[in-house]
């Protein structure tokens, strides 16, 4: 998250949002999300609602929901999936940015 939060602005310049959705209740992640002051929108999902919808795992061994990285357009479709493997496997932001360059210049953006 903390990458995210670092690099939002690159994220906004390509006319992308970050949304992030996290397993907490509502009180607990509305919480969290002050504490560590992120700049973009999250969605507590404590039903797994969403992340079940996305494919993402949760695996208890490995400290709950496995990190996933979801590409939507603004049509409403995906256009990359990342599931990571660890806590610690997740895209780095270059690669994503450089996906969403790619996805724009396709789109003629």
């Amino acid at each position: 998250m903390a990458q995210l939060r670092r690099d939002y602005q690159e994220f906004l310049r390509r006319d992308t949002e970050v949304i992030a959705i996290g397993p907490e209740n509502a009180d607990a992640f509305r919480e969290w999300w002050r504490e560590n002051d992120m700049p973009f929108p999250g969605l507590p999902d404590p039903e797994h609602t969403v992340s079940k919808l996305y494919g993402q795992q949760v695996k208890l061994l490995k400290l709950g929901r496995l990190p996933a990285q979801v590409v939507v357009d603004k049509k409403g479709l995906i256009r990359f999936v990342h599931h990571g493997g660890s806590m610690s496997d997740i895209v780095e932001n270059d690669t994503a940015l450089a996906l969403l360059d790619g996805l724009n210049k396709e789109e003629g953006r």
